[in-house]
């Protein structure tokens, strides 16, 4: 497996794989043909079915101003669901080309080449062997992590920790309409503010940890700074539940980069064994990993034993199996926003499940990831980021 620190990617929403990819793929393409006129960029898949609602073209011309980007809806022969073909031209003549991928969580992969991204930081390749390490040199996750990854891990995860509070602060100060032509009005500052008369504790956590996770995905849905956790359409998850453990209830920050650590951990084993992207494997991909993640960074948290956290992670991604990306109007707003909050919640819930009955488990994180893969790989392409089906072709607009 990869180092944790590429699950973490500080970049501008509403999308990983159709913005923060795409932009670091036109910067890399443009800095190996500095002497070309001309480029054009065409995007394919879904990057082509939803990526002017996702902005892609403005991150592609962001990062190359001199792009002419084309959507080819046409292609269906494709190596991988986002696929973009980068040319450069001199005087009309081709001088380079090269296609890329942008694999989920704002990677991207150049075909036939490998990246620094790429090389291998764990030979273990899912859970259950990062679990017998653990238990034969009697390491907790934490220590586990620590042993596998360089020293720059720590300030890896405080920048990517101090974005994601950023996000949160700037969101819940936020007001308004959020771009792309659906209406849809911010509410995080709404729901932080708006108290119940008679709220007990309970209703109290809920709305505000549902009021970071509404903060942070808005922040998304209008092109703003986060950090993909693991993608830009489930950011609002692990911050939510994390700001409020550290905000609301005082844990300690060298508390809460474990526990991102722990997160992290979790997202690269389902990066390696199935997938974050919405476009492969629908929104289980993406929502149901960060709800995992989250799971897994309360349970570790809470100084839960790494039954308890495997069995957190595993709840929170067997209960969104088969989730569907059926973005309206191919925006990262409805019903990814919502959905944010929601999966927050769920993850609490995990943990608290995982706390008394991890014991009588049947089922492994393993089996629950290569359950995730094959239904997606199995979902209908209308399902997975085309805004073909589902929401995007029933909702008319009120």
């Amino acid at each position: 497996m990869k180092t944790i620190k590429s699950v973490y990617k500080i970049g501008n929403g509403p999308s990983s794989s159709h913005t923060v990819g795409p932009y670091h793929a036109a910067q890399i393409f443009g800095a190996r043909y500095p002497q070309a006129d001309a480029y054009r960029v065409t995007l394919y898949g879904s990057l082509a079915f939803t990526g002017e609602g996702h902005g892609t073209g403005k991150a592609i011309r962001t990062g190359l101003p001199e792009a002419q980007v084309a959507f080819d809806r046409e292609e269906r022969d494709l190596p991988h669901p986002n696929t973009m073909l980068f040319e450069a031209f001199k005087d009309g003549e081709r001088i380079g080309a090269n296609r890329i991928f942008s694999i989920g969580g704002g990677s991207i992969r150049i075909e036939n080449e490998a990246s620094e991204e790429e090389r291998e930081v764990y030979p273990q390749r899912n859970f259950t062997e990062i679990l017998n390490v653990c238990r034969e040199n009697d390491l907790n996750l934490v220590q586990f992590i620590d042993r596998m990854e360089d020293p720059s891990l720590r300030d890896y995860l405080k920048t990517a920790w101090e974005a994601m509070k950023d996000a949160i602060r700037r969101g819940l100060a936020a007001e308004g309409i959020l771009p792309g032509g659906l209406g849809v009005a911010r509410k995080a500052k709404l729901l932080y503010e708006k108290r119940c008369y008679n709220e007990s504790a309970d209703v109290t956590m809920n709305r505000v940890i549902a009021a970071y996770a509404y903060a942070v995905s808005e922040e998304n849905a209008d092109e703003h700074i986060v950090v993909t956790a693991p993608t830009c359409g489930s950011c609002g998850v692990l911050p939510a539940v994390l700001y409020y453990m550290h905000a609301d209830r005082g844990f300690p920050e060298e508390e809460i980069l474990d526990a991102l650590a722990v997160a992290a951990l979790v997202g690269n084993v389902i990066r390696t064994n199935a997938s974050i992207s919405g476009a492969e494997c629908g929104c289980q991909a993406e929502i149901g990993s960060a709800c995992s993640m989250t799971a897994a960074a309360l349970a570790s948290l809470y100084g839960l034993n790494i039954d308890q956290i495997e069995y957190a992670a595993e709840i929170a991604m067997e209960h969104n199996l088969g989730l569907t990306c059926d973005p309206v109007k191919g925006l990262v707003q409805i019903p990814c926003i919502e959905r944010n909050a929601v999966a927050a919640m769920r993850a609490i819930s995990s943990v608290n499940l995982s706390r008394f009955l991890y014991s009588t488990r049947k089922i492994s994180f393993d089996e629950v990831v290569t359950t995730m893969y094959r239904t997606g790989r199995d979902m209908s392409e209308k399902y997975r980021e085309t805004s073909h089906g589902g929401l995007a072709q029933i909702y008319q607009g009120n």
